[in-house]
């Protein structure tokens, strides 16, 4: 598929009207390739100018700051502002909470002021302008989903409400966890635990927290973060349920279900 180089488009002398910030899952890991790609696919249906940095694109830091590395991150952050303000960039659209998340709250005091937005809120608003309109009778039409809250979109940002409007687009039925919205359960890979062996315990947080999710009896797993996706598949697996559950970005739900 073709996914516009802001480095292209400069040459042109134009401008997106967004900035896909992809991240280093959405780049590079298989899984959440899909996921960058749905997203585009959306994009380009809709036909929004955008673009990607591609190869100018290096990782926000966020894994590395909350490890604990400071001069490394800071090291990052500044060239990627560098590379946001040659290109005058001014709204980025994001599939990654934690790019979310630092390039919203913590680049502004480096010097990196932008409009950024996360995807699910994006799609939203697209929903309501009637931009994006869906398949009668779509492919997830009455089943069964359930939600699970990011931790950097939900109670870092207080965004909760955007994804299960979407959800609820899909003329789908929305069954909540125990554990949800504010009180919801964070799926093991948040503060650089991604990169990381867990303390030992007597379990492990994405087996647990993806048990939730299966006891709501959905065949459907929406999230909006590719951490959170690959530690939620893992539990599928783990609960021997591949064939019965599904993992999908909210990305891939609307993608999916487009008219």
């Amino acid at each position: 598929m073709h996914v516009p180089l802001m480095s292209e488009m400069a040459i042109r002398g134009e401008s997106p009207e967004i900035l896909f910030w992809v991240g280093c899952a959405g780049s590079f890991d298989q899984r959440a390739q899909k996921i960058s790609m749905a997203f585009a696919t959306i994009l380009n249906k809709i036909g929004i100018k955008y673009a990607i940095l591609g190869k100018e694109e290096m990782c926000t830091g966020d894994p590395v700051r909350r490890a604990g590395n400071e001069f490394l991150f800071q090291m990052m952050a500044y060239q990627n502002i560098q590379v946001l303000n040659q290109y005058k960039i001014r709204k980025i659209v994001t599939a990654c909470p934690h790019c979310f998340n630092i390039l919203k709250n913590e680049y502004p005091s480096l010097g990196g002021d932008y409009e950024v937005i996360h995807h699910t809120v994006f799609l939203q608003h697209l929903i309501d302008e009637g931009k994006i309109k869906m398949k009668e009778g779509g492919a997830f039409k009455g089943r069964r989903i359930t939600y699970h809250d990011s931790c950097y979109l939900g109670r870092g940002n207080n965004i909760y409400e955007a994804p299960r409007k979407v959800l609820e687009a899909l003329d789908a039925e929305l069954v909540e966890m125990k554990r949800c919205g504010s009180k919801g359960m964070c799926c093991g890979a948040g503060g650089a635990q991604m990169f990381k062996e867990e303390e030992k315990g007597d379990t492990r947080i994405n087996w647990e927290r993806t048990g939730e999710a299966i006891e709501t009896g959905s065949s459907v797993i929406a999230s909006a973060c590719p951490f959170c996706n690959t530690m939620l598949t893992d539990g599928v697996k783990n609960h021997e349920k591949e064939d019965q559950v599904q993992v999908l970005d909210i990305a891939e739900l609307v993608a999916a279900s487009m008219a």
